[in-house]
């Protein structure tokens, strides 16, 4: 319970229904107010359905009786009964007072809008090293970076963290491709190029052409040895082909970096495969000896057949693991390493077998926390001519489409300042706004939709997008600048309009968005409310005046409001990860 206003309208509703003679937390009256549908209506609604079957009455009639009981509410205006819901009003000064004034002071950002919560740690963006990373790889950090933030910002305790895949088939392609056709001249070149890492993803895809234009020749068997060879000597630590491992994996977290810093985004740890790959397997042993799991024509794991999980195989008949086997080594190491309560995977749909085969296999192999283990599934990116793929080459890289993007925005927005601002100006800028458009891209859209990328769609001034609600701020800071004035002292009971009464009314749910978009891990949530703070911002801009305001007290109240909203677009974005330039 953080919002000042709800509780007020909870701790009347209280005292009223238990006069009812019914028993009813304020916790729970308090999670029941909801907005009405149309904001003429009220402000907060509260549904008297459970009130209406303890009384044994039709809902209507409870929402009258408890009308009668519920009396004057200092600064409510109104309450009306509206079917089965009770309807509550509050007044411009009400509004100004707990939403505009905290919002101004940035006191509104300060408040515990949770109690106590489990440890957790959530596990995204596991790009592989000896691949590109590409747009498509965006949504996974995108989503993960937005829910860290969002639950941090609510009140949760998040280790955040990331596992790479740096050992496997595609390292091997990688590493049999640079060592049969790249020349030593061109790769000790390549040491010096600022984009080796992307060099090494453009390598693994033209691994894949060669090896299968020589599936069906002589070559075939010679390739399919010397791949086997490359793992072993990356399992062992040795030979020519883990030095060349070693310093071409180097490249790979280069790049990864640049990516994390450009996106602002950082892990509290960093776990790798090849660090988790030969432990793995030692403990899958370790549980076999111990009775824990069972074999299976060779293969040892769990039988989930009768859970139509089918058999969760943890070591080959070869006697090596699987991506379950890591997974479940890896889960050990979390729950040891940061004593953590919950643990949250962000990774594609295709993975959602996988998971609960994990999941139930931590609960048969004895960790308590198997219960609090969620796989946040999302669907794919796609080009508007179809689906992407490393192995085939069809992607955008991403610092490629990065600055293809800023070239895009100082081309068609800020060519007009080139002789006003600094070159430094409007680089920050048209770096800030491409963040604006990938990242709120990324995120507005429900995690069980595909996502269709289209530079332009997303780099659109009006519609929803990420710059439009940047675009939004700057406006909104360009008008304060104008008008400066001490926001912090106002007369909230002059903003009596109803496109200031809406505006307000809407602020006054950010709290409880962020909460929302944080628990039921849907970041998209924000995303909307944002996209209506600017349009509802705009249509409070047009209809009310603010510098031919009718005086100067009214002119405050309007900055003040202003102010507010800006502070809570600033506010939203910074939960997504979106930086906001303050002029565009």
């Amino acid at each position: 319970m953080h919002d000042p206003l709800r509780i007020l309208v909870s701790k009347s509703l209280f005292n009223a229904i238990s006069t009812l003679g019914v028993s009813l937390e304020k916790a729970e009256i308090y999670n029941q107010l909801v907005e009405p549908p149309n904001t003429d209506l009220g402000h907060l609604a509260f549904g008297c359905f459970i009130l209406a079957k303890n009384l044994k009455k039709a809902p209507p009639m409870a929402a009258a009786e408890l009308k009668a009981l519920v009396g004057a509410i200092d600064g409510v205006s109104s309450i009306e009964v509206a079917g089965p819901y009770l309807n509550f009003k509050f007044s411009a000064a009400l509004l100004a007072e707990h939403v505009v004034k905290p919002a101004v002071s940035f006191e509104l950002f300060k408040r515990k809008l949770t109690e106590k919560t489990p440890k957790g740690m959530i596990e995204y963006s596991q790009p592989n090293t000896h691949k590109e990373i590409h747009v498509g790889h965006m949504r996974n950090l995108c989503l993960g970076d937005a829910l860290i933030r969002l639950l941090r910002y609510s009140g949760h305790e998040i280790v955040s963290t990331t596992f790479p895949g740096d050992v496997g088939t595609h390292v091997a392609k990688c590493l049999w491709y640079i060592k049969n056709h790249i020349g030593l001249e061109v790769f000790d070149q390549k040491r010096q190029d600022p984009n080796r890492g992307e060099w090494l993803g453009q390598m693994y895809s033209a691994a894949n052409i060669k090896l299968e234009d020589e599936e069906k020749t002589e070559k075939y068997e010679s390739n399919k040895q010397q791949l086997t060879e490359i793992l072993k000597q990356l399992e062992q630590h040795r030979g020519d082909f883990f030095e060349l491992w070693k310093e071409t994996r180097q490249w790979s977290i280069d790049l990864m970096n640049k990516v994390y810093r450009w996106a602002g985004v950082q892990f509290d740890v960093w776990y790798w495969e090849s660090d988790v790959d030969a432990d793995s397997v030692k403990m899958i042993k370790k549980y076999y000896e111990q009775g824990k799991l069972v074999e299976s024509q060779g293969a040892i794991g769990l039988d989930f057949e009768s859970e139509n999980l089918g058999f969760c195989m943890l070591l080959k008949t070869d006697g090596t693991g699987l991506y379950a086997t890591k997974d479940i080594e890896l889960a050990r190491r979390k729950f040891e390493d940061y004593h953590i309560e919950k643990s949250i995977y962000v990774v594609d749909v295709r993975q959602a077998l996988h998971f609960k085969q994990v999941f139930r296999a931590l609960d048969v192999l004895g960790f308590p926390q198997a219960k609090n283990c969620f796989h946040l599934q999302y669907n794919f990116v796609e080009l508007p001519d179809g689906a992407m793929s490393s192995r085939k080459g069809n992607i955008i890289p991403l610092m490629t489409l990065v600055n293809q993007m800023k070239n895009h925005v100082k081309t068609e927005y800020l060519s007009r300042y080139k002789d006003e601002w600094s070159s430094e100006d409007i680089e920050t800028v048209a770096d800030a706004v491409a963040q604006g458009a990938i990242k709120y891209g990324m995120i507005r859209q429900d995690t069980n939709k595909k996502i269709v990328f289209d530079m332009a769609e997303w780099l659109k001034l009006d519609g929803e997008s990420g710059p439009f609600i940047q675009y939004s701020y700057a406006r909104i800071q360009s008008v304060i600048k104008k008008f400066a004035t001490d926001t912090n002292h106002f007369d909230g009971s002059l903003l009596s309009h109803a496109a200031e009464i809406k505006l307000m009314q809407h602020l006054m749910n950010f709290n409880s968005v962020a909460l929302m978009s944080a628990e039921n891990y849907k970041p998209a949530a924000l995303c909307t409310y944002l996209y209506e703070t600017a349009k509802k911002f705009n249509v409070f801009y047009h209809d009310c005046a603010i510098g031919k305001a009718e005086t100067e007290d009214l002119k405050k109240s309007r900055l003040a409001l202003a102010t507010a909203t800006a502070n809570i677009l600033k506010q939203g974005l910074a939960l997504l990860g979106i930086p906001v330039p303050e002029r565009m």
